[in-house]
């Protein structure tokens, strides 16, 4: 099994709007493959100007769509996951070539989720559910009306450009609404070949649009764009912020997923072993590029020793190398910019009372590869436990009791995920509710459903993606009231005004 991207699509458009992909006038730019550092792509970037064509066109689409009886949105869905399908290993090989992405994790993981993902919303389409229509008045039926909320833009990352694209699109285009996304420049091509797939779906023009520019120009013309009616934006709590202040402006909403720091907390009857093989995997998982990966363990006094040499072992073991070789665990990081930036947190972890008891190196040759890195006794106060690093790196702290254990969990700003690692279903439940997170795992840490949602809370951000909850930031609620007594003299009136003769 290998995975490339064919050298005749290494000058593509780098955006499509109206249904068409389209050469911006923008700069010069190159999709470069993290594991080699050759350029799979190259493109223009789009401009602001761009912005406002491609959301011209989707608030122009939107109507007609929003309007569709639900099951058209689902057939044309429903035909997008059958295209997804038939065309996987062009996503496959899409994913591997601009992330460096192990080519069994785009295999096994990112390409079946994202199409489970639009299958999903195919059939969740025709399901949208509100109030039951009844006198709640008695002289009035009131009912329930879910509309589409109008144009979407949002703003997605580098680690999971199909599966971000997908959660954020797939939910607003079931609702109804017009879409422009803006992929990472350093990732964009499976997104630009969505889009075109879409089309093919019978998806009408301008409903799904893609600008693919900086985050300093694009992602700030689109998240402040007045005719924009949601922003939406999956990426660090720094910029999530300014995202959000952007959309401020118009007063218009925002669902942000933001960064994390995630705790995974192993009482001392925990099965070691299951507790040592999830940890290594939940931290490891995309190069520890996942906002949800396993940042600090948080581990029994009695089994810190065993956990600490355990993960060592199985770290030690990991095979790190060619991301188009089956037999590769890890890929590399997404640049060497970002490598440096986590060599550099690990660092200087010694000097803050940590201990490497494993990597904290990169390897000789070309790429932006890191070792899977574990560092044991890491103080509170610390920058490798604080900070989210976004990279290989597992950090580890023991705690006295289940109050202790529970308190390290939450001494963060971030809550997106957590997990909890015992044999005893009372302190199964205590973790689930005291855990300040968007998601707990038990005796688990990593896997995701279509059927349930992810999103999280304080500096993780707000709002949900995946579900049927993730509908809720698309649509708006309209009561409507009907009088049903056709009186014109309404008793209310008399609190208003004295009927007089």
């Amino acid at each position: 099994m290998t995975a490339t991207v064919s050298d005749k699509s290494l000058h593509v458009a780098g955006s499509f709007i109206d249904g068409a992909p389209v050469v911006t006038g923008g700069p010069a730019h190159r999709v470069v493959n993290p594991a080699t550092g050759a350029a799979v792509a190259e493109m223009a970037l789009a401009t602001a100007t761009d912005v406002d064509v491609a959301v011209a066109s989707a608030r122009a689409a939107q109507r007609a769509w929003g309007s569709a009886p639900p099951v058209e949105r689902a057939s044309v869905l429903g035909k997008l996951a059958e295209l997804m399908e038939a065309s996987s290993e062009v996503f496959i090989a899409e994913e591997v070539a601009q992330c460096g992405k192990p080519v069994r994790l785009a295999t096994e993981f990112d390409v079946p989720g994202s199409i489970d993902n639009v299958a999903f919303f195919a059939g969740a389409a025709r399901h949208l559910e509100g109030k039951a229509t009844a006198e709640y008045s008695g002289d009035h039926t009131s009912s329930i009306r879910r509309e589409a909320v109008g144009v979407v833009g949002t703003i997605a990352p580098w680690n999971y450009p199909l599966q971000m694209a997908v959660w954020k699109v797939m939910p607003a285009l079931a609702a109804g609404c017009a879409v422009v996304i803006k992929p990472a420049e350093l990732t964009p091509l499976t997104t630009l070949t969505l889009a075109r797939i879409a089309k093919e779906a019978g998806l009408p023009d301008g409903v799904l649009n893609v600008v693919t520019g900086t985050g300093a120009e694009v992602g700030a013309a689109l998240a402040g764009h007045r005719d924009v009616d949601v922003v939406t934006f999956t990426g660090s709590t720094a910029v999530g912020r300014k995202v959000m202040a952007a959309a401020a402006v118009h007063g218009h909403r925002t669902q942000l997923e933001l960064g994390g720091k995630a705790p995974f907390v192993v009482f001392d009857d925990a099965d070691l072993d299951a507790a040592v093989q999830g940890a290594v995997a939940a931290a490891l998982i995309n190069t520890g590029q996942d906002c949800t990966a396993a940042a600090r363990a948080i581990v029994a006094r009695d089994l810190y020793d065993d956990f600490v040499a355990g993960v060592g072992e199985v770290m030690g073991k990991i095979v790190v190398g060619d991301p188009t070789d089956p037999d590769t665990d890890l890929g590399p990081l997404i640049s060497t910019a970002h490598r440096d930036k986590v060599a550099g947190m690990v660092s200087r972890a010694p000097d803050q009372g940590g201990r490497i008891v494993t990597g904290g190196t990169a390897p000789d040759g070309p790429g932006a590869f890191y070792r899977p890195t574990l560092i044991a006794d890491v103080d509170e106060s610390s920058e490798v436990y604080r900070d989210e690093i976004f990279g290989p790196v597992l950090t580890v702290r023991a705690f006295t009791d289940d109050d202790d254990a529970l308190r390290q969990a939450n001494d963060t700003e971030y809550g997106l995920a957590a997990s909890a690692w015992t044999r005893d279903v009372y302190r199964a439940q205590r973790a689930s509710r005291e855990i300040s997170a968007g998601c707990v795992w038990i005796n688990d840490h990593i896997p995701i459903i279509s059927e349930m949602p992810h999103g999280g809370v304080g500096a993780s951000g707000f709002g949900k993606d995946m579900s049927d909850y993730s509908f809720e930031e698309y649509l708006t609620i309209k009561h409507v009231m009907s009088d049903i007594t056709g009186t014109p003299d309404k008793e209310w009136h008399r609190t208003v005004f004295t009927k007089r003769g």
